[in-house]
């Protein structure tokens, strides 16, 4: 998760729903009526989307969390990252193509994004699949061979913004919230404080103390947060 991104592991797999979008809410809304609620095949424009902005601006939450819905509606989807190897061939029963961290990709994982692009927005006979993507750098400046980098650039394309602190101290307490967790102002200090202000590893460190104080029959408080660590 990363800042934007609300990856809340036990609590709640990433959503469109659970995303504070702050900032961002025109992307949020443009993914909303590809593939929220409601959407379908027949409304979907097939011009693709990418997301770019800094790490912890949300974007792999958004990837997930669209694949979800996507998924909730009954469609499959493909996914490639850093972390795919091989060569998975395109499947025509996919409803969108999702790559996530493209400025990361090898040499072959480019050609094999390259290879899943053209099949998705060329289809021979069938209807174009959507395809999303999501780097660190807008189009142009993403270093990937240039008949990839100018399809990612063609369509649709969102900026997002990193969450400031009033936003992240509110996302912190809304997903306390709704762990049953009470967090306090002084450990909520604490943790922005003393630790990456990265939403995405807060939200971690916020999963991780949720699970220590279940263990513990503890409350959340800063000496419990520190016990934790100890321990770690």
């Amino acid at each position: 998760m990363k800042q934007l991104a609300l990856d809340i592991g036990l609590a709640t797999a990433p959503s469109l729903a659970s995303f504070f979008a702050g900032p961002n809410e025109a992307a949020l809304q443009h993914l909303r009526l590809w593939a929220g609620a409601g959407s379908s095949q027949a409304t979907r424009a097939p011009v693709p989307t990418y997301l770019w902005g800094a790490q912890g601006s949300g974007k792999s939450h958004l990837l997930q969390a669209v694949g979800a819905a996507l998924r909730e509606q009954g469609a499959s989807v493909g996914w490639l990252d850093p972390g795919v190897y091989g060569r998975p061939e395109f499947d025509e029963r996919w409803a969108a193509v999702l790559m996530d961290d493209v400025h990361l990709y090898s040499t072959e994982q480019q050609a094999l994004a390259f290879n899943w692009f053209v099949n998705a927005t060329s289809p021979g006979g069938g209807a174009p699949r959507w395809v999303l993507a999501a780097g660190s750098l807008p189009p142009a400046d993403l270093p990937l061979r240039d008949d990839l980098r100018t399809r990612l650039g063609w369509g649709h394309v969102f900026q997002l913004q990193v969450l400031d602190e009033t936003a992240r101290r509110a996302v912190l307490r809304q997903q306390a919230d709704a762990r049953g967790i009470f967090l306090s102002d002084e450990v909520m200090d604490y943790m922005l404080n003393r630790f990456s202000r990265d939403l995405g590893s807060l939200m971690q460190l916020l999963e991780r103390l949720d699970a220590y104080a279940l263990r513990a029959q503890r409350a959340v408080t800063i000496p419990l947060l520190k016990a934790m660590l100890e321990e770690e």
